[in-house]
């Protein structure tokens, strides 16, 4: 069982899928591409398939690299199916840019639906507010990488990337793709190339020595 759905940043964003397997009672959901708009109604027509006697759903999103505040409207859709259903969900997996958008949000980003402070109860509007704030810093922030992919060079482009994912400055940027061009042996706009890939939920066609390359120079720049 599948689903998908299609966004149209300029053909930047690969549609979602979600894909579905049953083992014994649990159904386990694995999402591919991009948490953008409509991946809320992706994950509702993969929920509606679903065959009688789950009694467990799992949402695997190693498979998803890229997320903006759409995104938590799928979290939102899982949540009301646990809700009605009376069956546990839970959504793990995720990667390093869809964590930030979930730390942003005040969730746990190793699984928002049921990790330490998810609430169940009501927020206080103090917390509302202070979360609709943090929000619109993330819309902004999604923006800027949004507009990263589609109008910059390939190497501003990555540079673009970093500093939104990583919250770094231009030049920290700059040094990490040039640290990791140095470790590598790899031209500089191969290394932009395979940062960028990755942002848009493409495979990057990378080598292991500058997929190192790449946590190396972070690493040394940010931490």
């Amino acid at each position: 069982m599948s689903s998908a759905t299609h966004t149209t940043l300029a053909g930047q964003l690969n549609a979602l899928t979600v894909e579905g397997r049953v083992d014994g009672t649990t159904a386990v959901l694995t999402p591919r591409g991009n948490l953008v708009h409509g991946c809320a109604d992706t994950l509702s027509r993969a929920l509606a398939r679903m065959p009688e006697g789950i009694d467990r759903v799992e949402l695997d999103l190693r498979g998803v690299t890229f997320m903006d505040t759409a995104g938590l409207q799928l979290l939102e859709v899982l949540d009301t199916y646990s809700r009605r259903r009376g069956v546990p969900v839970s959504a793990t997996g995720w990667n390093e840019q869809p964590q930030r958008v979930l730390k942003m949000a005040g969730l746990d980003p190793e699984d928002p639906l049921n990790g330490p402070g998810t609430r169940r109860e009501p927020v206080p509007s103090v917390v509302v507010l202070e979360r609709t704030q943090q929000l619109d810093l993330l819309r902004t922030e999604v923006e800027q990488l949004r507009r990263a992919i589609v109008t910059r060079p390939l190497i501003d482009q990555a540079r673009g990337v970093l500093m939104a994912t990583h919250a770094c400055s231009s030049e920290q940027a700059w040094d990490i793709l040039r640290e990791a061009s140095q470790l590598s042996n790899t031209k500089l706009r191969k290394v932009a190339a395979v940062v960028t890939a990755g942002a848009v939920g493409e495979e990057p066609d990378a080598s292991p020595a500058v997929r190192r390359a790449l946590r190396t120079a972070i690493d040394r720049y940010l931490n």
